[in-house]
């Protein structure tokens, strides 16, 4: 027998050898003899109280053995001489798309304008050090996506869209922890993903299917409502039947390429802000209300946070315990800031993005001429304005977080973990009133929700300005494109997903589409 239980372990009785059996046959009260295993389904942490309690849910394996292997078996077969797919981007949403054409019986041949994990690295380096940005390999583009080197949170709310579990259990096929699968909070983390990934393209090409780096698809040829083609920068030109477009919301060349040839693109809300940045033992005293370190059972502690301002949301976005700031610009002349935490968040930083919703219809009317790339067009103008008030290289323009609400400068800032630098700049008055007063009264508001929040140990570093895409890419409910008919827009890019696990699973919902009568 097998019985799902929901059991509550005080953190001073965690470390206890057993406590789960223990506690399980307690709440059964059942003797702990006749329990054969404990298998934990879902792990959180209680810590609204200064009592901090662990939450389980757990399955308990009564008088029968607890199995080995997972219920999921990934059934991948030879497709190198089946009918292909062609998948325009490799990230989370082109990977798993690449994987369901395989499980399906087609053969993926995926196009990534970037780098490979390894060959990837070089090019970050590049822009911490150098302050260059190769174009087409940086934190958004290349094997991976955007995912890869700026953290790798599995958390989603998409829980409607397909299956979550399915995702999470094919990470540990390809070799991650089985940890993220219990986790209320999953996470990979930054330095363990790029081996993860490796093994998915080591396993797609395995297979039978193709995965072409440095490949980057510059036009269609369209021909009756439907692209014929592919054409590469290097000049060749791919016949195709099916196309995956899954090439992220930070690919503006797409965007161009389909208003230019008149292809439907929509304008959508987005947000955009700043990254702010405390030590992390500030964090933990607030969230697990100590004094001096956190116990050495709790992690880093997160936070989420939200508030309306001026009939606006202002929120937390990727928030990074012990984590890192990193410079995720795709071009040079722009400066962008993102988070990442590596599998133990053993940094001595939290950083988070705080951003201001933006309503396309009501807050961009001084870019109404540039039409459905209004928000695109104002998203670049943001960075642009950062690049500037850095000095012209990635070094970032940053405030106290202070002085920023009280509208001074900061003489001195706060170690960062930013690796470009920080450069003090009057961001409150820098940045559009839209987003620099909502922000302003959005940390006023978060100061009183988390005592010691608003402090001057606090940077806020800008700009946070690809939390979305400002872009969305229509699609009818085949998934195709209302115009050209074997085009499926897929992932972030096309305004289908928020994340990681969101992406992925709609990676695997376009596959699925796009086999149909192939």
């Amino acid at each position: 027998m097998i019985q799902e239980i929901q059991l509550r372990i005080p953190l001073k009785d965690e470390a206890q050898t057993d406590i789960l059996l223990l506690k399980a046959a307690q709440y059964l009260n059942i003797p702990k003899q006749e329990i054969t295993g404990v298998k934990i389904l879902r792990k959180s942490i209680d810590a609204r109280k200064p009592k901090i309690i662990f939450n389980y849910k757990v399955a308990v394996y009564i008088k029968e053995p607890m199995p080995k292997t997972s219920e999921y078996d990934f059934h991948y077969k030879d497709v190198s001489k089946a009918k292909p797919i062609h998948i325009i981007g490799f990230g989370p949403a082109g990977m798993y798309a690449a994987l369901r054409c395989i499980e399906l019986g087609f053969k993926p041949i995926v196009l990534e304008r970037g780098k490979n994990v390894q060959d990837r690295r070089r090019d970050l380096k590049a822009i911490n050090q150098d302050h260059f940005v190769n174009e087409d390999s940086n934190y958004c583009f290349g094997e991976g996506g955007a995912g890869t080197y700026s953290d790798g949170k599995l958390y989603t709310r998409s829980l409607k869209r397909g299956d979550v579990r399915r995702i999470f259990e094919n990470f540990v096929y390809h070799g991650a922890t089985e940890k993220i699968l219990q986790d209320a909070h999953p996470h990979i983390g930054t330095n363990k993903l790029p081996k993860i990934i490796k093994n998915i393209r080591e396993n797609i090409i395995h297979y039978g299917g193709e995965v072409h780096f440095e490949t980057r698809v510059v036009d269609f040829s369209i021909k009756n409502n439907k692209i014929e083609a592919l054409q590469l920068q290097n000049g060749d030109e791919l016949v195709t039947e099916r196309v995956i477009l899954a090439t992220g919301h930070s690919a503006r060349d797409i965007y161009y390429l389909l208003n230019n040839k008149n292809i439907a693109i929509e304008s959508k809300s987005f947000a955009m802000g700043v990254r702010v940045e405390h030590p992390q033992h500030i964090i933990d005293s607030i969230q697990y209300h100590c004094s001096g370190e956190r116990h050495e059972l709790l992690p880093p502690a997160a936070y989420s946070l939200v508030q309306q301002v001026n009939e606006r949301g202002v929120y937390s976005f990727c928030m990074c315990p012990g984590g890192f700031i990193v410079p995720a610009a795709t071009a040079n002349g722009e400066v962008v800031v993102n988070g990442m935490s590596p599998s133990k968040r053993n940094n001595k930083f939290a950083n988070s993005g705080i951003v201001v919703e933006i309503n396309a219809d009501k807050d961009l009317r001084k870019y109404e001429q540039f039409g459905v790339l209004k928000g695109l067009e104002f998203q670049k103008d943001l960075e642009r304005l950062a690049f500037t008030a850095g000095g012209r290289s990635q070094v970032a323009p940053a405030q106290r977080l202070t002085d920023f609400v009280e509208g001074n400068l900061s003489s001195t800032l706060n170690e960062t973990s930013y690796q470009p630098g920080l450069q003090s700049a009057p961001l409150h008055s820098l940045l559009p009133k839209l987003i620099g007063s909502r922000l302003r009264k959005g940390f006023e508001s978060f100061g009183q929700k988390m005592k010691g929040y608003y402090t001057e140990e606090a940077n806020i570093v800008g700009v946070e300005s690809r939390t979305s895409s400002p872009v969305s890419i229509p699609r009818k409910e085949t998934l195709q494109h209302p115009q050209i008919t074997n085009l499926y827009p897929c992932g972030e890019g096309g305004g289908y997903a928020g994340g990681i696990v969101s992406a992925a699973m709609d990676g695997e919902r376009c596959a699925e589409a796009a086999i149909i009568g192939l």
